[in-house]
């Protein structure tokens, strides 16, 4: 029967889901683990959505050498695919009661790696989000019975907490504060990643759209770009976010969206005459760059101002700065790009609770 030191660390694990930064969460969710399991030793594991790579987030106790085997080489065991393959995490002491699978006790890997490390009994869980798999969670201890069924089921009941800290992309929607139902995507020089209960950003289909996606990945300045964005006959309100992603602090951009149309009943041309009106340029540039007569963006800045109901040009261009009603290329993201810094940190939500506590 689980004590009540137990579950108040399992349920404390659960909260640390709400923190904004995952980091430091992972290091106090490892230290609320030893209050509910004991361990000698505990790493907390992620996998590089991009890579695939096991990469160590969070650590107590593993020399060097055995933390770099358990982020590289456990993964090619046969007791690696057998703990992705079980729900119920797996232990040293128990592993002959479980399945004629190989047993770890009898591997390569426990008499190079563990045993000398001075550990004999370990309980290994694997980690999802979303019906993923994005991580491992390893706790070893010196002596030899350990974790029985009972520590099995505990730590089962703390795994999807776990699994929430360790994905990468499971805390970017609080953290930039993404609307409910936006679509939603990351890109990084190796890819584009899918967001956990997101659709997919339509926008990145365009190549244009992924040139300015670009420009704004090597815009030194430039934390947050809002913008309109053209699919087909319909229009999405657009925003880019520079973000860290994941164990590997890989540098991403955010690219969420969401459908709209053109504010203030402005044309397509309207927009483009604006956005460049908004860069400072003038009407003869304007009409140089669009092909119009002067004539024509005179005429075009006129019906902006009425639309918008702005008494002259400079109250419509800062409208269009402060709202994001602009359309630009990627030569005007200097100008638009928002040099912002994003909070990082909220506290704790004390009525998330973990629900799956019972063995």
């Amino acid at each position: 029967m689980l004590s009540h030191r137990q579950l108040a660390a399992a349920t404390r694990i659960g909260m640390l889901t709400r923190e904004r930064d995952p980091v430091p969460a992972c290091g106090e969710a490892l230290r609320e683990l030893g209050r509910a399991l004991p361990y000698d030793a505990v790493t907390l594991l992620g996998i590089d959505p991009l890579s695939g790579a096991h990469v160590q987030i969070a650590g107590v106790g593993y020399p060097a050498e055995t933390s770099r085997a358990l982020a590289a080489e456990f993964v090619s065991t046969p007791w690696y695919a057998n703990v992705v393959r079980q729900e119920l995490p797996r232990s040293i002491s128990e592993d002959a009661d479980d399945d004629p699978g190989p047993r770890f006790r009898h591997g390569w890997f426990y008499a190079e790696r563990v045993r000398p490390a001075g550990f004999r009994d370990g309980l290994t869980g694997a980690l999802r989000h979303e019906g993923r798999l994005v991580g491992l969670v390893h706790l070893s201890s010196a002596a030899a019975d350990a974790y029985d069924t009972e520590a099995r089921h505990l730590l089962a009941s703390i795994l999807p907490a776990l699994g929430v800290l360790t994905d990468p992309t499971a805390h970017l929607d609080a953290l930039h504060d993404l609307p409910e139902g936006a679509a939603a995507n990351l890109v990084t020089g190796d890819g584009v990643l899918g967001m956990p209960g997101r659709a997919a950003a339509d926008v990145l289909d365009d190549d244009g759209f992924r040139r300015l996606v670009e420009a704004f990945t090597a815009l030194a300045h430039g934390r947050r770009l809002r913008l309109l964005w053209p699919v087909g006959c319909a229009w999405r309100r657009v925003v880019l976010q520079r973000c860290t992603l994941g164990p590997t602090a890989r540098d991403a951009v955010l690219v969420h969206q969401e459908r709209t149309e053109l504010p203030y009943g402005l044309s397509p041309r309207e927009l483009d005459v604006l956005t460049r009106a908004a860069r400072g340029q003038t009407n003869q540039a304007i009409a140089q760059a669009l092909f119009l007569s002067p004539r024509t963006v005179h005429t075009h800045i006129e019906h902006l101002l009425r639309k918008t109901g702005c008494a002259s040009r400079a109250e419509a261009t800062a409208l269009a700065v402060r709202d994001g009603v602009l359309r630009p290329g990627p030569e005007d993201l200097r100008h638009f790009a928002e040099a912002v810094v994003l909070p990082t940190t909220k506290a704790v939500d004390r009525d998330h609770v973990v629900s799956r506590l019972a063995p």
